[in-house]
């Protein structure tokens, strides 16, 4: 791939949308200290559950937009 197509691919991507995006990966990373490193599994299996929660909401907010309802 070139610069100049990641930069355009880039460009369609929101900076909120990169920052949650950016979250939802530290999230899962957490989530996997929790359950390797402290043996906490329901710990982590709370905070894992947070990622697809986030992600189920940016698609939501992108077809509502996408679609002129919002």
């Amino acid at each position: 791939l070139s610069l100049n197509s990641n930069q355009k691919n880039m460009k369609n991507f929101k900076i909120s949308e990169v920052v949650l995006l950016l979250l939802v990966i530290v999230l899962i990373g957490i989530s996997e200290y929790y359950f390797v490193v402290l043996d906490e599994p329901l710990k982590a299996i709370f905070i894992g559950l947070w990622c697809p929660t986030i992600l189920g909401f940016v698609m939501i907010f992108n077809l509502k937009k996408r679609n002129g309802k919002y």
